[in-house]
């Protein structure tokens, strides 16, 4: 495991990381986010007034819209839209607005690989950003399996296309949350919990656990970045206010 990537990282090794929020004048909340070479822009509008058809009214809405860099959006957008939109639907306190909608768009400024983390990781900068209500913020990571059976984490594009497996894991980040122990439900642990876990590709259980164990030992200094990112703009926000 100690074997070095042709980028120079260990297996275990992220990329460098970018988080700069209220990049857009007119969204109610922005972030611009980056993992390496990989880059997202995210951008929040709403709560409005209204919620789309099939969804419950006495909750809030959120929708999901993927704009790919070039070209038309297709089925590989639309699974990513679903699943985004699942995920935040997870975090969101959705009872606080009801019958509202809230839009996130998601710009893809430069795919080199873990474009839905990045994306995951960008719309909940955003989101925090607009002041939406979250019960925690989430942290994404992307784990690929190698042909030699090794976990590699954040691959970019080139590993990505050389991997027979990938597993994109959502963690819940516990210091964000606002939800304290007797809200939460029961058997629902936030320390770590997972939100969200998608896989591509054939991968046996062992090698599933094996990417969960190194998600999960990733995303401290991931949530440690965003933490520190998102209270930065928090506490000078309230600097004005005073």
């Amino acid at each position: 495991m100690d074997e070095k990537r042709e980028d120079g990282r260990a297996v275990t090794q992220l990329r460098p990381l970018s988080c700069t929020r209220n990049v857009l004048n007119r969204a109610h909340g922005s972030a611009s986010f980056s993992q390496g070479e990989t880059r997202i822009l995210a951008a929040v509008y709403g709560p409005k007034a209204g919620t789309k058809k099939n969804e419950n009214p006495e909750k809030a809405c959120i929708e999901v819209i993927w704009k790919p860099k070039s070209g038309q959006i297709g089925k590989a957008e639309k699974e990513y839209e679903m699943i985004v939109k699942r995920t935040l639907q997870n975090i969101c306190l959705l009872n606080v607005h009801p019958n509202t909608t809230t839009s996130i768009i998601i710009q893809v400024v430069n795919d080199d690989g873990s474009l839905l983390p990045c994306a995951i990781n960008a719309a909940c900068s955003a989101l925090v950003d607009a002041g939406i209500p979250l019960k925690y913020l989430a942290v994404a990571i992307s784990c690929c399996i190698s042909e030699n059976e090794d976990c590699i984490l954040d691959p970019n594009k080139l590993e990505e296309q050389k991997m027979k497996a990938l597993v994109y894991l959502v963690f819940r980040n516990s210091i964000m949350s606002v939800l304290d122990e007797e809200s939460t439900q029961v058997g629902e642990s936030i320390e770590n919990g997972i939100v969200t876990s998608v896989t591509h590709g054939v991968m046996t259980v062992n090698n599933y656990f094996q990417c969960m164990e190194q998600g999960r030992a990733a995303i401290k200094p991931l949530s440690d970045f965003l933490r520190k990112k998102l209270q930065s703009k928090v506490q000078s926000d309230v600097s004005v206010a005073g």
